[in-house]
This record gives C-alpha cells, sequence and structure tokens, in this order.
C-alpha cells in the first residue's frame, strides 16, 4: 500500500508548461478580481462606504486612503508573484 502512494506521488511532477499556463490563470483571475474592485469603489463607492461604516467607524478620507493602500498593494502582490514567474517562464526558459 506504501509504494502505491509513493509511486503515485512521483508521478505527479510538474512541467514548466503547467506552472507557466497556472501562473497565467491565476493572472488573469487577480487582475480580473481587481478590476471588479475597482469599478465597485468607482461607480458604487458610496454603497461600500455606508456597509463599511456600519462595521468600523471610520472617516470618509480614511476609507478612500485605505482602499487606495489595499488596491496598490494587491497589484504589487500579483505583478510580484504571478506575472513577474508567468514572463520568466514564458520568455527566457
Amino acid at each position: 500500500m506504501t509504494v502505491f502512494y509513493v509511486r503515485q506521488y512521483l508521478e505527479m511532477k510538474m512541467s514548466l508548461e503547467v506552472l507557466q499556463t497556472f501562473l497565467g490563470w491565476c493572472t488573469v483571475i487577480n487582475y480580473s478580481l481587481l478590476l471588479i474592485w475597482f469599478l465597485l469603489f468607482v461607480f458604487a463607492r458610496s454603497w461600500l462606504y455606508q456597509m463599511h461604516s456600519e462595521w468600523f467607524s471610520i472617516s470618509d478620507a480614511n476609507f478612500d486612503v485605505i482602499h487606495y493602500v489595499l488596491m496598490s498593494f494587491y497589484k504589487f502582490n500579483i505583478f510580484l508573484f504571478m506575472l513577474i514567474p508567468y514572463i520568466v517562464l514564458a520568455f527566457f526558459i
């Protein structure tokens, strides 16, 4: 029984093409989520502020700053951990 699991584990290798495809789709999905967040912030800002102000005591200016900082942090992490490795795998390996 144990030999079967070891053999099955050894056969499940990730190729560079699979990793590149995975990173590409992760990049597309995460940038889509960022775009939805941005569109909600632009077109439904009052609804978002009303919803968040019910949970937290937050000023209008702090609400804008928090969303702006978190969007830029999320965008930076997508770029750093998904887009750059995808570009490296696609063009340099």
